[in-house]
């Protein structure tokens, strides 16, 4: 079984999530492996999930917690993470924080009893379940838990982002899908160059979700694609974000192809981007937080950004191929499209009127 559940920009309540996650995790009768980059919430919303985990270590469940500390970037592309680590230590179970330095643990999964999953773009704070676009996924396979288990073991035995996922999971077949888990920065090369594969060979549709769209492999190739005008292609970005990437680049000699490279996919193909709040000390997380790319009748989703940092952090893909889910998430993607402003080009000043320029 694989069960994805969306979620939006006031869509939902975090105490919908909180309920969701927390019946997944009470159903625990063994293991409980939780690989989290953020972990805040406020108490009112937290007590599903603490008691759930509570109960769970208290019946006898071996529990591990692994999370993201010690962010040290100057810039926020992305946001620094939010660990309450009094709230995980009160949990009274196994934890280790993982230094995010140079490159952040930023998975969003957990592994039950070694065969089921929940995964997606999900962090665990009361923004993301309120205020972002976001995509949950749980599955039941034994086989592809392995895969996660294997990499949470890595990260967990070395405390260490460097060297994780460095191997090739096996593929499930479930109820009709084809599912193939990919974990960061082990294979994080081969994940933006499999996306990009995907998308030279798509033949009808392309939908793209990312917060953020800078990974060379998929740029080129979506820039190719979008100019031949031959398919339906179409996405969203958060646009905030993609402001400041672009101030990145221009200070960067051997990132200067990325912004005619951007400028043509948006110039070629719909593109929305949502006007996030800007990160600062007290500021909502409202970004434009869904990680998805279909190319026909394939769907990649997960905690994986469509950038270079996404190859370098401890992240996870699941590429999916299954028609029913990908014409449901292509569906997901412009109903998120519709909601905001074009974008125009990043390198010029038509930015200020169409999206991108604040």
């Amino acid at each position: 079984m694989i069960d994805v559940v969306t979620l939006t920009d006031g869509g939902q309540t975090a105490h919908d999530v909180a309920v969701r996650l927390g019946g997944f995790l009470a159903k625990a009768e063994r293991t409980l492996d939780i690989a989290t980059y953020d972990f805040a919430l406020s108490p009112p919303v937290a007590e599903p999930i603490v008691h759930a985990i509570k109960s769970a270590a208290a019946h006898g469940v071996a529990v591990r917690i692994a999370y993201n500390v010690d962010h040290a970037q100057a810039i926020p592309v992305p946001p620094p993470p939010r660990v309450d680590r009094p709230l995980v230590e009160s949990l009274g179970v196994a934890s280790k924080a993982i230094p995010g330095v140079p490159d952040l643990m930023h998975h969003k999964f957990v592994v039950r009893d070694g065969t089921s999953v929940w995964t997606g773009s999900t962090n665990w704070t009361d923004d993301s379940w309120t205020r972002e676009e976001n995509v949950i996924v749980t599955l039941e396979s034994e086989t592809i838990a392995r895969g996660f288990s294997r990499d949470f073991d890595e990260l967990w035995a070395t405390a260490r982002v460097a060297g994780s996922g460095e191997f090739d999971p096996d593929e499930d077949t479930i109820a009709g899908a084809h599912v193939q888990p990919w974990f960061s920065p082990g294979r994080g090369r081969r994940i933006a160059h499999r996306i990009a594969g995907a998308l030279g060979r798509a033949e009808r549709r392309i939908r793209i979700a990312s917060p953020v769209l800078t990974a060379g492999p998929i740029l080129g190739t979506l820039a190719e694609i979008a100019a031949a005008k031959r398919i339906d292609l179409a996405g969203v970005v958060d646009a905030t974000q993609m402001h400041e990437v672009h101030r990145q680049w221009r200070e960067d000699q051997h990132a200067a192809w990325k912004t005619p490279a951007f400028d043509s996919i948006v110039e070629n193909a719909p593109f929305s981007g949502k006007r996030s709040t800007p990160y600062g000390p007290g500021t909502v997380h409202d970004y434009m937080h869904a990680k998805i790319t279909v190319a026909d009748d394939v769907v990649f989703v997960g905690s994986y950004n469509l950038s270079h940092s996404g190859q370098e952090n401890a992240e996870n893909v699941l590429e999916i191929q299954d028609a029913a889910l990908a014409g449901r998430m292509a569906r997901f993607v412009d109903d998120i499209r519709a909601h905001y402003p074009a974008l125009g080009p990043v390198g010029s000043r038509a930015d200020k009127t169409k999206g991108i320029g604040r």
